[in-house]
């Protein structure tokens, strides 16, 4: 893997009092930010040869609107890891998928956000936050490994 674009979910619906967490559903702005990092994603020329996706309603949803606006984007391959993983957690299913050369991860916070400072920085807990729906794009130096990474870019709606 050379490229790791890690796409947090876009903004969800409040979850409902007892309600289960992973089948919140997008907002209506939640959409518009999906599809809008879709486009950046397209207009920067990402074509991603693996799509990973936990498996909540939100994340899901995140994933299929930002990939309609790419040509040729694999489906979402569903990974119950994802969902509340440690950034550790997150770097051995992403070994798992080393192979690939350019890889989307959509999941959540805090996990996507450490796991970026984790690549960059080489420590997890040195987080600057992730905004719903915001991307960071890392370019590998090698192996996957903490401080072994280069945000190349960081975008949000």
């Amino acid at each position: 893997m050379h490229e790791l674009i890690l796409l947090r979910h876009a903004e969800a619906q409040p979850a409902s009092p007892g309600g289960d967490d992973r089948v919140r559903r997008l907002s209506g702005r939640g959409e518009q930010e999906a599809k809008a990092a879709g486009k950046w994603l397209a207009s920067h020329g990402v074509k991603p040869d693996r799509v990973l996706c936990s498996p909540s309603e939100r994340t899901r949803a995140t994933a299929s609107l930002a990939l309609a606006s790419m040509k040729h984007a694999p489906e979402p391959q569903l990974a119950e890891d994802i969902y509340e993983a440690t950034p550790g957690e997150l770097l051995a299913l992403l070994d798992q998928h080393a192979d690939a050369g350019t890889v989307v991860l959509v999941g959540h916070n805090p996990g996507i956000e450490r796991l970026v400072a984790l690549l960059v920085e080489g420590r997890s807990d040195e987080f600057r936050g992730m905004p719903p729906a915001g991307l960071a794009v890392l370019h590998l130096n090698g192996a996957l490994e903490p401080g072994n990474a280069r945000l190349d870019a960081f975008w949000s709606p």
